[in-house]
C-alpha cells in the first residue's frame, strides 16, 4: 500500500468510511471467462455508489467434476457504513471482515439510511421470488400493496416537511 493509499484511507475513516475485506466466489467451464468475469466484477464495484477504493485479488481457479471455481478477494474502502450495506446488498459476498474502524459510529441519519436499505433489499427479494412463484392473483395484490406503500410514503414525506 503507498502513502496516498493510506492517506485516503485514513481520512475518509475518520470521516465515517468503513475499510473492508469481502470473499467471492465464482463458478463456472471455463478458466479464461471465469478470469474475464472476474476482472470485471471488480472494476465494476468502482462505480457503486459511496465506494471510493477497490483492489481485488482473484485466486487461481481449481476445477472438481468438470465445475471451476475460483475466490475473490477486495479490499473495499465505502464513505459509510449505509454505502458498504448498500454494496454488500447488492454483490452478497459469501465472507466479510471490517478491518478500520475499530468502532463503528454513526449519525442518526446514517442509521435511518441503513436501515433503510436493508428494508428496501428485503422487500426487492421478496419481490423477486413472489413475481416467479406466486398465483397471478397474489402478484396483482401485491403490485396494490406497492402502490398503497408508495402513497404512504409521500404521506409521510409531506407530514415531515410540514414540521420542518
Amino acid at each position: 500500500m503507498d502513502i496516498n493509499e493510506e492517506k485516503v484511507i485514513k481520512e475518509t475513516v475518520k470521516e465515517g468510511g468503513v475499510l473492508a475485506l469481502l470473499y467471492f466466489d465464482v463458478h463456472g467451464t471455463d478458466k479464461e471467462k471465469i478470469r474475464e468475469f472476474s476482472t470485471g466484477f471488480i472494476k465494476g464495484m468502482l462505480k457503486e455508489p459511496g465506494i471510493v477504493y477497490v483492489v481485488g485479488e482473484i485466486d487461481e481457479p481449481i476445477e472438481s467434476e468438470g465445475v471451476i471455481s475460483t475466490a475473490i478477494e477486495v479490499k473495499l474502502l465505502a464513505k459509510s457504513m449505509p454505502a458498504l450495506v448498500k454494496f454488500v446488498g447488492r454483490y452478497s459476498p459469501f465472507s466479510l471482515e471490517i478491518l478500520e474502524p475499530e468502532e463503528i459510529k454513526m449519525s442518526m441519519a446514517d442509521a435511518h439510511e441503513l436501515l433503510m436499505s436493508v428494508s428496501t433489499m428485503m422487500f426487492d427479494h421478496k419481490k423477486y421470488i413472489l413475481e416467479r412463484v406466486a398465483k397471478k392473483e397474489d402478484v396483482e395484490r401485491m403490485k396494490k400493496e406497492l402502490e398503497n406503500r408508495i402513497k404512504l410514503g409521500r404521506m409521510l414525506l409531506e407530514k415531515s416537511g410540514k414540521k420542518e
